[in-house]
């Protein structure tokens, strides 16, 4: 028997929920139920509106399916055949012509009674998938788009036995605790108007967390050879076609057009920065020329695709775009990969890093021996960084292989979100034709290297509200320390102590309410405050204040000086 994967697994289990919802209800038509990277889905239309209330019947039919142990049957037909095995499944009908019309093999499985139309793998039995649990259902667009029906769309989880299950049912409820929409709101971080999609409005306490985050990689950006700029939000569409972006990627684009001329704002940075390389005199002295930007782009994702802050329309990248000699590229990007794995290890993200490899894809520019040769090149990098990797084949961008890097959390999870690609077209003759003159006094083309840290802000402020559960370290922290005076008596010494601390810049508050002290207590702790300063008579007669803080309890009273120095310790340089 060969080894079982985990998204056999899943798969399996999607085709199965299939079948389960098939047998319980009336007029089902099912569309697509892929494997995902923690579970699975299937699309279904159904006059039935689905609803957890429905899970429990739909789960145990699952489980006496699966009880059957009945095999994962493989078999190619050929068009009439799937076609008849299809009948009556519209959605399957209309995929099936797709498949037809791209001229490859029609794969079929057949789990007992049920047959679908797959490329699988799939597990060989039944009884290999294990236990099921269904966790929500959300509306989908059919295809994605919103011109078509919404289909009801059932998200499941599998698990090899009920004890696992356990285990991964408590970790999705404390996700569900920590989901960054929920948080977002909660602490007042942000809001998304519906009537705005994938936009987002940032309030104070969000806007200090974000501001704070850019500061934070200026200073590291700084320190490691950068220098900062910042190109225009709109661009032709000549310099769009130009960089190979407006056939490769136009339909995420936001066209607009002014004086019978089309203009697209910027879903990234890297034209801009060729052009501002181009706009003098480079000389093989200039490189590497490190050109960073925190560039606000603007992608035309479908409404169905959109979560939160994590998946937007609108964002800033912590981008920057490097270019420099074939003889340089190893150097840069030892030094990003460095550069990376300090950041992530300011945030607690040191451990567990996986880093991939994703090489040329269908959809590309350039000749293929000049893939080879960059993929060939990035991985000799990498290795020289003291870093290995996995191959992602075909998942690079259309212009050149990359490196993804992928960090876990809390919660065990993986993001994906430092990334540095090998670009050998954009600064070409063919594309946007930046030259350098080289120390035999010839004019030569660079190479550019595009990377990212942080990724998209937006995204990773959101995975740092849900592996912190809205509870930043101290400085990143939005309100850093609240000041809570147990009477109006102590008030003019609370304003002295937040005005002492603030003129060293930390962000302070004080709780001036009526409530009593418990009560002060609790609405601190509510917000997420690191450090708590209670106030009364007796601290101001003797100079001091009387410390909390988050995790570590009472810390007993302390003078403003010592309190400084302890707060300076945890501090980001």
């Amino acid at each position: 028997m060969s080894e079982i994967t985990e998204q056999q697994r899943r798969h399996s289990a999607a085709h199965l929920m299939a079948r389960a919802i098939m047998n319980i209800f009336e007029d089902v038509q099912v569309d697509i139920g892929p494997a995902t990277d923690d579970g699975f889905y299937y699309d279904f239309d159904l006059p039935h509106r689905l609803s957890p209330d429905d899970f429990p019947k739909i789960e145990a039919e699952i489980a006496r399916l699966i009880a059957l142990d009945e095999p994962f049957v493989r078999k190619e037909v050929s068009a009439d055949e799937a076609k008849a095995l299809l009948a009556g499944q519209r959605y399957k009908l209309e995929r099936l012509a797709d498949v037809v019309a791209d001229g490859v093999a029609i794969s079929t499985y057949t789990v007992g009674d049920y047959v679908e139309m797959c490329r699988g793998p799939h597990v060989e039995h039944a009884k290999q998938i294990g236990v099921v649990k269904l966790m929500r259902v959300a509306g989908s667009y059919y295809r994605g788009d919103v011109n078509n029906k919404m289909l009801q769309r059932v998200y499941g989880i599998i698990a090899k036995d009920q004890a696992e299950m356990d285990e991964i049912v408590a970790r999705a409820e404390e996700a569900k605790r920590r989901d960054h929409r929920k948080l977002g709101v909660e602490l007042d971080f942000f809001h998304i108007d519906p009537e705005n999609p994938g936009q987002v409005f940032w309030h104070p306490r969000g806007w200090s967390i974000y501001v704070t985050l850019q500061d934070y990689m200026r200073r590291k950006l700084v320190k490691d050879g950068y220098c900062e700029v910042n190109t225009p939000a709109l661009m032709p569409r000549s310099l769009w076609e130009r960089s190979g972006h407006w056939g490769h990627y136009q339909k995420n684009m936001f066209v607009t057009e002014s004086e019978k001329r089309l203009f697209a704002v910027k879903p990234m940075n890297c034209p801009g920065a060729i052009e501002i390389f181009k706009s003098r005199t480079r000389s093989y002295k200039d490189l590497p020329l490190r050109l960073a930007e925190f560039g606000h782009c603007a992608r035309n994702e479908p409404s169905g695709t959109l979560h939160g802050i994590m998946r937007v329309r609108g964002f800033v990248q912590d981008d920057a775009h490097i270019l420099c000699t074939e003889e340089q590229i190893e150097e840069e990007v030892a030094k990003f990969c460095r550069l990376l794995k300090d950041v992530y290890s300011d945030f607690g993200f040191e451990k567990n890093l996986l880093v991939k490899l994703s090489t040329m894809p269908e959809d590309h520019v350039g000749e293929i021996a000049t893939w080879q040769h960059a993929e060939a090149a990035l991985a000799a990098a990498c290795k020289a960084a003291g870093l290995d990797y996995e191959i992602q084949p075909g998942e690079g961008a259309f212009y050149g292989p990359k490196l993804e890097f992928t960090l876990v959390d809390a919660l065990a999870r993986q993001w994906q979100c430092g990334t540095i690609q090998l670009d050998y077209q954009l600064p070409s003759a063919d594309r946007l034709n930046a030259e350098y003159v080289g120390a035999d006094g010839k004019k030569h083309h660079p190479v550019m290297l595009h990377r990212a840290v942080l990724g998209s802000l937006e995204r990773f402020i959101g995975i740092l509200i849900e592996h912190y559960a809205g509870a930043f370290p101290f400085w990143l922290a939005p309100e850093q320390l609240r000041v809570l005076p147990i009477s109006d008596k102590a008030l003019d010494y609370a304003r002295k102590i937040q005005s002492e601390l603030q003129l060293r810049g930390y962000r302070v508050q004080i709780d001036d309410s009526a409530e009593k002290l418990g009560a002060k207590i609790r609405e601190a702790s509510f917000w997420k405050v690191p450090y708590k300063l209670v106030v009364g008579p007796r601290d101001e007669a003797s100079g001091t204040v009387s410390v909390r803080k988050t995790g570590e309890g009472d810390l007993g009273a302390m003078t403003l000086d010592v309190l400084i120095e302890k707060l300076r310790s945890e501090e980001m340089a």
